[in-house]
């Protein structure tokens, strides 16, 4: 099923909800309680989050969809988070987020993205051209290691 999707930058009074949005994506893996609970820090969105304006929420006519955020300085981005409202999994939303991560980091110059990406969803980084190319430790929980992927990307032609 594919839906209209509008993107548009994240809005202060809206982090919270944005937050939960991503504690509900990630839940979706059936993570147990305490897993979920380690995960809050990680994926608690602030003030900060906005600075520099690569965080993006998509809209389907209604609350936020879903959010992708890019980080790091220039030669480094990475894919910081994208996320997708359980209810919107599978109607082509992650990858209208991922294209806007590509062609963002393409105009800022960029020639490739790096993803620490949750197991669960490596193999959708996959299908979009990314490469594991190691393993990182996670931000959440110790002794945790998560894939690590790279996208080369350029523009076309």
């Amino acid at each position: 099923m594919n839906r209209s999707f509008t993107l548009r930058p994240a809005r202060e009074e809206e982090l919270s909800a944005l937050s939960a949005l991503c504690l509900r994506s990630k839940a979706h893996w059936g993570y147990d309680e305490a897993f979920m609970a380690a995960c809050v820090p990680v994926l608690t969105l602030g003030h900060d989050d906005l600075a520099d304006g690569l965080l993006i929420v998509a809209e389907a006519g209604g609350p936020p969809a879903g959010i992708a955020q890019l980080a790091g300085p220039p030669g480094e981005m990475e894919i910081d988070r994208l996320f997708v409202d359980p209810p919107y999994i599978g109607t082509g939303l992650g990858r209208v987020l991922f294209e806007w991560c590509v062609a963002t980091a393409l105009a800022r110059g960029e020639s490739r993205l790096e993803i620490e990406a949750d197991p669960d969803a490596a193999p959708f980084y996959e299908k979009m051209g990314a490469v594991k190319i190691g393993e990182t430790p996670s931000g959440a929980i110790p002794g945790r290691m998560l894939p690590l992927l790279e996208l080369r990307i350029s523009v076309a032609g």
